[in-house]
């Protein structure tokens, strides 16, 4: 168990990290990622709330749906937190920020218009991850089993209403279950009957970085925008007002400067977050995230560079005068 983000969490269970991430690749696996905040917003100007704070467009899908989008800094446009939104009714959304973000997302989406009520502390969210996720689920909960990739419906577990989405933080299949605390543990153990595996932190981060998937606090956070990170898509460039829309403009106006690219290592010896990128022997950037990928059995990073590298452009990973070789690969790694 290590603190995280205010909470307790499992770094990983007694199988280990790398036993974790294949059964992911390979089967199922659930994570308790109740650590994740939860902010209902409600009411006739929910929406026109969300618009307005929020990079990514709504009008793009629809009550029932879920979407990734970004809340930024008014006035750099970097990121102040990476968010799921679950579009539960016409009128109600759950937004999802990141543990350490959720009061600071309350305060942006406060509104006259709507009501904003944190209810991290009343649910807990369990995600159920993996190719084999669907004929497990399908056994003990066939509401979840049958909701489709970034669909949001209400769920009903053992007497208790919660609401599942097709969403994830892994690359693959899978599903996201918010219930009730009161429900929540009977539903772990019936998923764990039903030969899931419980995966802690360590395999979460293995699996997004395999991914490709940012993470807040290393590839996105103060001084990186959405551009910056090679997330353009998640910007509603046509509505005519949401924060750091301005400053966005501003950047888009000229060359895109640091970039983010992912580094994929001739052994397997893993790189790490601050070990800096060396071309020719000249710095041109700095690995956020690092780590060995089970899946291709080598080292594989994500880092920030002054510009895009080719993929097959050879370069060193250095900390402390050590040097691991490695290639620039394009996104996502697997």
């Amino acid at each position: 168990m290590v603190p995280f983000g205010g909470w307790e969490m499992p770094l990983s269970y007694p199988t280990g990290t790398l036993a974790e991430h294949r059964a992911c690749r390979d089967g199922a696996v659930v994570f308790d990622v109740s650590h994740l905040g939860t902010v209902r917003v409600e009411g006739p100007g929910a929406f026109e709330q969300l618009q307005r704070s929020l990079t990514n467009d709504l009008r793009r899908i629809e009550p029932g749906r879920a979407q990734y989008t970004h809340l930024l800094d008014e006035g750099d446009g970097s990121v102040v937190d990476d968010i799921i939104v679950w579009w539960r009714d016409e009128a109600s959304f759950d937004v999802m920020p990141n543990a350490s973000n959720t009061a600071r997302v309350q305060d942006a989406l406060r509104s006259t218009g709507c009501v904003v009520t944190d209810t991290t502390a009343e649910r807990a969210v369990l995600a159920v991850q993996g190719p084999g996720v669907r004929d497990r689920l399908a056994a003990i909960a066939p509401e979840a089993a049958s909701v489709g990739r970034f669909r949001v419906q209400p769920l009903v577990w053992d007497g208790v209403e919660g609401t599942v989405a097709g969403t994830g933080y892994t690359g693959g299949d899978g599903v996201e279950v918010a219930l009730p605390s009161s429900g929540a543990a009977t539903l772990w153990d019936a998923l764990l009957d039903a030969d899931v595996v419980p995966a802690g932190l360590g395999a979460r981060d293995t699996l997004r970085l395999e991914a490709g998937l940012p993470l807040h606090g290393q590839e996105l956070g103060p001084g990186i925008t959405p551009l910056n990170a090679g997330l353009e898509w998640v910007v509603g460039w046509d509505k005519e007002k949401f924060r750091g829309r301005d400053a966005l403009l501003e950047q888009r106006s000229a060359p895109i400067s640091p970039v983010l690219g992912g580094f994929r290592t001739l052994g397997r010896r893993p790189p790490r977050a601050g070990d800096e990128v060396l071309l020719a022997g000249e710095r041109v950037g700095v690995v956020t995230s690092g780590n060995f990928s089970p899946m291709l059995t080598c080292g594989i990073a994500l880092g920030y560079v002054d510009v895009p590298l080719d993929p097959g452009t050879e370069v060193e990973l250095v900390r402390d005068s050590s040097a691991i070789a490695a290639t620039a690969v394009a996104l996502p790694f697997l």
